[in-house]
């Protein structure tokens, strides 16, 4: 493993500007690519968001400067149905997979795996710099169906079939809309493919001499179980997206039916099964719920071990527990399809592993939860949005166990109350372990610290916002809102109006919160605090390299590791814990006693 990592990067520090920050083989350099696109991205997201809240509570309030994004859909301002679920398709697949797989995966990922496991770079640097320029094109190319015909596609981020495969008889951006949503998801696929057999190799064949898989730090496991996952998911929703292309361009008929009339149109296509997409769709779809998830699991566990100043219960335990959902995730999917019909046998087949998978997410949870008893946890901001992860993906998971029922879910399937669910689990739950991440590896990319006193004002109105805007979800799913409507004109529909107003101005206030991070990030990156080499006095190896780290990571040394990643609670030289790199041998208190 050593000799690998010795001659794992062929390539000089590079010179020119193009080679050092744009096309860069630099997997640091990268990785703050994928962070800075994750960034745009998530303001984009919450941008559209806003729109689509405000429509919700004031269905013929004009937006101000929104007709000049869309005539056709918002004319003189006022959004159309139509367009809400433009919108709304925008939205969710931007927010799933430009956010949540990116930041937490591919940029901290990115920057971190190979330091933590002692290597120089990536094993193979240009499929990596590939990786990102793929998944950047994806971004453009979705982007571009804002301002082609008549707009983006409105068949949610699931985009369902038939409407996928038709054509523009189905409606608006259900033509050119399609086929650049299909394409850039498909681009997306290939970007995160050749990221995920960088992330393998480099855990299994650059680790240094005595870093054994058992001494990976759990946020460079969380990686590379996320990786596994990837690697089959990914492989199953990229031709899933060049089948959708080629029923709209070579009239093929893989997900439509015969006979199918559409707007009173016969679809001149025959022989597809509709439910094929769902299949090809939801095999990929849960696991990528945890391809969101366990790289946080990782990153707060990493966090909360540093600041407990001891470890956690049981290292194995969590590593056992992550890839247990790893290989589950792939045994439930098809508990999204419970409302497609179904025999109730299948749907029992796939809510009984949809119970047990709550399993190991509550085995970590009640891990991080008995290792914090009696921890003097230090309160910083990473330290904060760790705590609010458990909190969130908590909250999120309970409403779980209604929908793993098949009878039960049947009834709350297409309301609000799943809309809740899954932004809690993994939309804000997956967006506190980036900000978590965020300030605690800040100092190590950059050089400079975070302002801590914007850092927790951002934390509490992120974390009271956050419950403000989806906990009421539930309680309208349990009233029989349902969801994807943009207008509620039903009269059981018309009390349910001022708990929307009030979620709206919950949302534009935690979004607003947002802007204090973006603030706090641009202002450090330029005028932070300097940062010393390891200002949270931590163990795993980016910690042991110089803030920022070199070109190489370790200054053309290479690290010996002598102890397991989280060596704390210890009387040492340098305090009341050892490097995973330092020679030093020193007892745990446990061990003492």
């Amino acid at each position: 493993m050593h000799d690998m990592s010795a001659h794992a990067v062929q390539h000089r520090a590079p010179t020119s500007f193009i080679r050092k920050y744009v096309f860069s083989l630099d997997h640091k350099v990268i990785g703050k690519q994928y962070y800075a696109l994750a960034l745009v991205a998530a303001f984009v997201g919450m941008f559209l968001s806003w729109m689509m809240r405000i429509h919700l509570a004031w269905t013929n309030a004009a937006i101000p400067g929104l007709q000049l994004l869309s005539k056709t859909g918002a004319p003189g301002g006022v959004m159309t149905p139509d367009y809400y679920l433009q919108l709304m398709t925008m939205h969710g697949t931007i927010m799933v997979f430009f956010v949540l797989t990116t930041a937490p995966f591919a940029a901290f990922g990115n920057f971190f795996l190979p330091i933590q496991v002692g290597a120089e770079d990536m094993p193979f640097p240009r499929f990596n710099m590939m990786s990102f320029w793929v998944t950047f094109s994806a971004f453009i190319v979705l982007m571009a169906s804002f301002f082609v015909g008549d707009g983006p596609t409105l068949g949610g981020w699931t985009q369902y079939a038939p409407l996928n495969a038709v054509g523009s008889v189905a409606g608006p951006g259900q033509g050119t809309g399609v086929v650049l949503w299909a394409a850039s998801i498909g681009l997306f696929c290939v970007g995160q493919l050749l990221g995920a057999l960088n992330f393998i190799t480099t855990t299994l064949d650059l680790r240094v001499k005595g870093m054994s898989l058992m001494r990976l730090p759990l946020s460079a496991w969380a990686w590379f179980i996320t990786s596994c996952m990837g690697l089959t998911a990914f492989a199953v929703l990229m031709p899933a997206c060049i089948l959708v292309i080629l029923d709209h361009v070579a009239g093929t008929s893989f997900f439509v039916a015969s006979n199918l009339v559409i707007n009173d149109q016969l679809v001149p296509h025959s022989g597809g099964s509709t439910l094929l997409w769902q299949h090809l769709f939801w095999f990929f779809g849960h696991p990528e719920v945890y391809i969101a998830i366990v790289p946080g699991i990782g990153i707060i566990s990493h966090i909360l071990i540093a600041n407990m100043r001891r470890p956690m219960l049981s290292h194995r335990t969590l590593i056992y527990s992550m890839g247990a959902l790893a290989v589950l995730s792939y045994m439930v999917y098809g508990h999204h399809m419970f409302v497609s019909g179904m025999n109730p046998f299948s749907s029992l087949a796939f809510s009984f592993p949809t119970l047990v998978i709550t399993i190991p997410s509550t085995i970590i949870v009640l891990i991080a939860t008995f290792s914090l008893y009696g921890a003097k946890l230090r309160i910083n901001s990473a330290s904060l949005f760790s705590l609010g992860f458990i909190s969130m993906f908590v909250s999120g998971g309970v409403s779980g166990f209604f929908l793993a029922q098949p009878s039960i879910d049947i009834m709350l399937h297409a309301t609000y109350f799943v809309v809740g669910h899954f932004h809690l689990v993994m939309g804000v739950a997956a967006m506190f372990g980036i900000f978590a991440g965020t300030y605690f590896w800040f100092p190590k990319m950059v050089g400079r610290m975070m302002n801590e006193t914007l850092g927790k004002i951002h934390f509490w109105l992120s974390f009271v916002g956050a419950y403000c805007v989806f906990m009421p979800f539930h309680y309208l799913g349990m009233a029989g809102n349902v969801r994807r409507y943009s207008t509620f004109v039903d009269d059981f529909l018309q009390p349910l109006i001022p708990v929307h107003r009030f979620i709206t101005v919950a949302a534009l206030v935690t979004g607003a919160a947002q802007l204090v991070f973006l603030y706090n990030l641009i202002h450090s990156r330029f005028w932070g605090k300097p940062a010393t080499d390891n200002p949270w006095e931590a163990t795993s190896l980016e910690w042991s390299t110089a803030t920022p780290p070199p070109f190489d990571n370790f200054g053309g040394k290479h690290p010996v590791v002598y102890h397991d990643p989280y060596q704390y609670g210890v009387q040492s030289s340098v305090g009341d814990y050892v490097m995973q790199a330092s020679p030093e041998q020193v007892k745990t208190e446990s061990e003492e006693k």
